[in-house]
């Protein structure tokens, strides 16, 4: 005999809540939409503004001070080739929404894992969330940005933000974590307060990991592109998602190839700051 056991209603409490936040709330979220709207497609515009070849160079010209003559005729052959695929338009949108939601996932992640790394108690409570929101599919973050964002790139650069912020929480905790304690313990013993410790001792010591978090956040942030196309972000994503509707295989490769060339650039720029900190010279 089978005994049929009443199905929990997550999902319509869910809706409920949604609809209920979407009520009072909207008009919140659709004013910070229209700002962060207003920021990207400022920074879009402005990067436009300049020539190609200006901002090739200039980009050129930081990679190689940052990271080495390697990276800098990486970084020139590389923007070059998607100047001449005709995809720097969107090249440029990719990355102002990369650097936007990295921006603010730092703003969110770096405090938050300073926190996490000072106080156990909040340290249990953040992991798990943390775990959650690393083990959802990013898909699932599209749903709830759209009535709260509408659509286009500022529900994608919320998205983006909630699915690539975890990494730079882990990290910071960890780095500071992992700071030796003969070297806090020596700064306690010199009378420095939490906060002398904190910005001298731990966060410089810190910093080749916390930029490797930065740098993960970074790579999720470029993963989203394609899944952001979906609710109208542009860009690269947007090229490789009308590809895909449209059955141009070559097109979509192309855009790929940029987006890929893009990862590069800036994973080879932050993993050089990361080994140009003080706390990798002193090792």
């Amino acid at each position: 005999m089978n005994v049929m056991i009443p199905k929990f209603p997550l999902a319509h409490l869910i809706d409920v809540a949604l609809n209920w936040l979407t009520t009072h709330f909207a008009f919140l979220t659709k004013a910070m939409s229209h700002g962060v709207s207003l920021v990207i497609v400022g920074i879009t515009d402005g990067l436009l503004w300049l020539p190609p070849w200006l901002l090739i160079a200039a980009v050129s010209l930081a990679g190689w001070r940052v990271a080495g003559r390697r990276v800098g005729i990486f970084c020139a052959l590389g923007l070059l080739f998607v100047w001449d695929l005709r995809l720097w338009e969107a090249t440029v949108e990719t990355f102002t929404l990369v650097l936007i939601s990295t921006l603010i996932a730092v703003m969110i992640g770096l405090p938050l894992g300073i926190a996490a790394a000072l106080n156990s108690r909040i340290s249990r409570v953040v992991m798990p969330v943390l775990d959650f929101m690393q083990t959802m599919p990013a898909f699932v973050y599209l749903i709830p940005a759209i009535p709260f964002f509408g659509l286009g790139a500022v529900s994608a650069s919320v998205a983006t933000v909630i699915f690539a912020t975890p990494p730079t929480i882990r990290l910071t905790a960890l780095g500071i974590g992992q700071v030796p304690a003969d070297l806090t313990e020596a700064a306690d013993a010199f009378g420095s307060t939490r906060r002398q410790k904190l910005l001298k001792v731990q966060l410089p010591m810190a910093m080749p990991t916390i930029m490797a978090g930065i740098n993960q956040t970074i790579m999720l942030s470029l993963s989203m592109v394609v899944i952001a196309a979906m609710i109208g972000a542009g860009g690269l994503g947007g090229n490789v998602w009308q590809a895909i509707q449209r059955l141009e295989p070559g097109k979509g490769f192309e855009a790929g190839i940029a987006i890929v060339i893009l990862a590069m650039i800036l994973d080879r720029i932050t993993q050089r700051i990361g080994r140009n900190s003080p706390a990798t010279h002193a090792k």
